[in-house]
């Protein structure tokens, strides 16, 4: 089975390569909220992208003034018992089609409504082809910290076939020009198992991602999402699948050379520098409260998630009438019980099952001990003591998706 990565959502795309639990492993915070704003303007659509994005740029400013409205409007949420802002992450669609001026008019409404931590992490998405020494000066002047690059290939026959806007010379030029202009925290994103993809192209993919060094490193499995023009190419037989066998292969090799070059493997997708994890999505798997702003974006305050609808009119309308919408979704305890289990079970702090036991109860802690023997017998699963502590082996998250269904709560 190939590493899943559910993209549909920001908070599970997880993974745990068997390890020791050091000083690298981003601990849980519960006394910092996140909040994520959500961009969803693009030049142009990439042929495999399903997440909430619109080519409509002329809509931005007034996309922007909704925004502002919202961020206003929800400021008391973030105020007890999580009242400070840790993380700022803002994500699209392509963030960086914003004017400096727009961007800064988020940010300013951000830090006139909110407590926002002084060490926090403030991260931007962008596309390389937006990255100029101004832009790059500019971000940095607003209060950035930390840019998200989705690169997702240097090979430039590959780009064009996912209609990516740069080629392999620009997304090694922007990162080179966010050095310059003084950002020490740089991630990037990369897919693999694009159709047509051999084994040695992932693998120079990789070796020109290591010889950047970025802080952080991205890297997800294609997606054949329905209502992508990637899924219609492959209905028509345009394109081929990659197989199994191959894509894991490229993914034993991403994940044997970044280690090698001293890149932490925090989880599924996500690797990191000593001490420089994503602390924005460490949020969503460490159950830290967080508000989502704009359409589309999601929010959680522990109890419940609720979703901003999906469609630029909708929420633009909405937000100047003062209607609804969002929708929001009361979890129970049964939810609350799978979602630990899937998000502490598949990072590298693996799940705890003395804190399993305190939060939920004796029961499901036997449920899921029965649950996982044959794979702990099979060595997909293990138990680490102290703890104890039940960790996906390397061998196990090539079926992790499996395995976790087994363990959830009927």
């Amino acid at each position: 089975m190939k590493p899943v990565d559910p993209q549909s959502d920001r908070f599970f795309f997880f993974y745990h390569r068997h390890s020791s639990t050091g000083s690298n492993q981003p601990e849980p915070t519960h006394t910092m909220s996140g909040l994520y704003i959500h961009i969803p303007f693009c030049k142009s659509r990439c042929i495999y992208c399903d997440f909430f994005s619109t080519t409509m740029l002329e809509r931005r400013a007034e996309y922007v003034d909704a925004l502002c409205t919202e961020l206003h409007e929800r400021r008391t949420e973030a105020k007890t018992p999580h009242h400070t802002i840790g993380t700022i992450y803002i994500g699209g669609g392509t963030p960086t089609q914003l004017s400096p001026e727009q961007t800064s008019q988020i940010m300013q409404a951000i830090r006139h409504d909110y407590d926002v931590d002084p060490d926090a992490e403030i991260t931007i998405e962008a596309n390389p082809s937006d990255i100029t020494p101004d832009t790059a000066h500019q971000l940095l002047d607003t209060g950035f910290n930390r840019v998200s690059l989705g690169i997702q290939t240097f090979d430039n026959h590959l780009l064009h076939l996912i209609n990516r806007r740069h080629d392999a010379k620009t997304a090694i030029e922007a990162v080179h020009t966010l050095r310059q202009a003084g950002f020490s925290n740089i991630s990037i994103d990369l897919i693999y198992a694009l159709p047509r993809q051999t084994t040695p192209q992932w693998a120079a993919d990789v070796q020109q991602a290591i010889n950047l060094q970025p802080e952080h490193i991205s890297a997800y499995a294609l997606m054949y999402e329905e209502h992508t023009q990637l899924y219609q190419m492959l209905q028509k037989k345009q394109i081929e699948e990659t197989d199994e066998e191959t894509a894991l292969s490229m993914y034993r090799h991403l994940c044997n050379q970044l280690r090698d070059a001293g890149y932490h493997h925090y989880e599924i997708s996500n690797f990191s520098q000593p001490g420089r994890h994503s602390r924005h999505n460490s949020n969503y798997w460490n159950d830290t409260p967080y508000i989502g702003i704009g359409a589309g974006a999601h929010s959680y305050d522990g109890n419940s998630r609720r979703q901003n609808l999906p469609h630029l009119d909708t929420y633009i309308h909405a937000i100047r009438n003062h209607t609804t919408y969002y929708e929001t979704e009361q979890l129970t305890t049964t939810d609350k019980f799978n979602e630990t289990l899937m998000t502490r079970l598949r990072t590298s702090q693996g799940l705890n099952l003395n804190h399993l036991e305190q939060r939920f109860g004796t029961q499901l802690r036997q449920y899921v001990e029965q649950q996982a023997k044959p794979y702990i017998e099979s060595r997909k699963l293990h138990i680490d003591l102290p703890g104890p502590t039940l960790r996906l082996t390397e061998d196990g998250i090539f079926t992790s998706n499996d395995i976790i269904a087994t363990l959830l709560a009927p």
